[in-house]
């Protein structure tokens, strides 16, 4: 921790990360309320807001990640935050949807870009024994900032009306581009590992795709937080409707689950800043277990309309929150531990992409199965198959991790290239 407070660049890349991070939540809040409200758009166009800022994370992740890797990844982000603060002042005048959506659209692929950036950027920065403090401290910034960016949004919106919020959003990716304005220029062996390299685009690309395929760790990870995300989404997107069928919920109970999942997720990153002698692979499976358990007793709670939900609600979403930081941190420290520097970009694009198009299909997929058979037995079968997976990596653990050593290898020398 000493070390990456006395780590300036590390500290400049944080601040920058917590301003663009409540600015994006800002303009989502706001978005959703001109939308929604103003504009009255139907359920299917309002879903659509979401799913333009998504989507082309989930198209362009490997393209984005290698264009992070083939360029300088300091003039990429402030480049991709002064383009998003463009985009955003264009909401303040937009007449349509289709015009937000165009915008959101273009914010979402600059968003692609930024990403594998910043990660890329991280590990620049920081040494791999503070890695994963590193990625704790990256996922406490996440979790606050989905707790205070709605909230202030809210705040701003009643108080100023949405456009004038797209205003305050705006000025955040300037503060965002200005602070990586502060970071220095790519370090001496990413510049020599770029130029050696002398690929062509497509070259790259490939070798991006041949190095996550010989790496037994982020193979493993990848596959089972792909999974376990595609399934959490099923019940996540529908906590709402289950929520309606308790006879005593209060109306802000939803607000309260939310925050504490939040706050769980923001406990965990705490606990793993300090806790580093963890093995990535055992945790992430303890948390897509505490996810499954959690979310079958909300399941479990809610069908018997249980009195106090304002007090077991919350209390199960900061399970699941914590459960989540205990998926989501190992991983991605693991990630940044096993890729090369000049590779970054390329692996977090490509991780970027799956996360993002299983949050993207488990929420519909969500939405027609507790149509078709109940929100209560949906959350059941969500929670059932959390459980089955992390208890399956269990038994399986020990031939899934049997490639530790290939990714080891993967490090000093990326498959397609010469050795030496």
């Amino acid at each position: 921790m000493k070390r990456l407070a006395s780590n300036k660049g590390y500290v400049t890349l944080m601040s920058a990360q917590a301003i663009s991070s409540i600015g994006d939540w800002l303009s989502i809040v706001a978005v959703i309320t001109l939308v929604g409200l103003k504009w009255e758009a139907s359920p299917f166009e309002v879903s659509l807001v979401i799913l333009c800022l998504a989507a082309p994370m989930a198209l362009f992740g490997p393209v984005a990640g290698t264009i992070a890797d083939r360029f300088s990844r300091k003039a990429l982000m402030i480049t991709s935050d002064v383009i998003r603060a463009g985009l955003i002042l264009v909401l303040t005048i937009a007449g349509s949807l289709w015009v937000v959506y165009l915008c959101l659209f273009l914010t979402g692929i600059f968003s692609a870009v930024f990403i594998p950036a910043k990660n890329g950027k991280l590990k620049e920065l920081v040494e791999e024994r503070s890695m994963k403090s590193a990625m704790s401290i990256t996922s406490m910034i996440d979790s606050s900032t989905k707790i205070l960016g709605p909230l202030l949004s809210g705040i701003f919106v009643a108080l100023i009306g949405a456009k004038p919020v797209f205003i305050v959003d705006s000025v955040t990716f300037v503060l965002s581009a200005i602070c990586i304005g502060f970071l220095p220029a790519a370090v001496k062996a990413v510049q020599e590992e770029k130029k050696e390299a002398g690929k062509s685009f497509k070259e790259e690309f490939l070798a991006g795709l041949s190095f996550i395929k010989s790496n037994r760790v982020i193979m493993v990870g990848m596959f089972f937080l792909g999974i376990s995300l595609l399934i959490l989404q099923l019940s996540d997107s529908q906590i709402i409707v289950l929520i309606r069928g308790l006879t005593t919920a209060s109306p802000d109970l939803f607000g309260y689950i939310v925050t504490a999942a939040g706050a769980g997720t923001f406990l965990a990153g705490l606990l793993l800043t300090k806790k580093t002698d963890y093995q990535a692979f055992p945790l992430m499976l303890a948390g897509v277990c505490g996810i499954g358990i959690s979310f079958g007793m909300m399941a479990v709670l809610t069908f018997y309309d249980l009195q106090l939900s304002d007090l077991w609600g919350p209390i199960l979403g900061l399970c699941a929150g914590f459960a989540a930081g205990l998926v989501f941190v190992p991983f991605q420290a693991a990630v940044q531990t096993d890729t090369p520097v000049h590779m970054t970009g390329r692996v977090f694009g490509v991780v970027n992409s799956v996360t993002t198009t299983a949050t993207i299909i488990g929420p519909l997929l969500g939405g027609w199965l507790a149509t078709l058979i109940g929100v209560v037995p949906t959350f059941l079968i969500t929670a059932t198959l959390l459980v089955v997976l992390a208890l399956a990596g269990f038994v399986t653990r020990n031939k899934l991790e049997m490639g530790k050593s290939d990714g080891a290898e993967g490090k000093q020398r990326v498959p397609g290239e010469p050795a030496g």
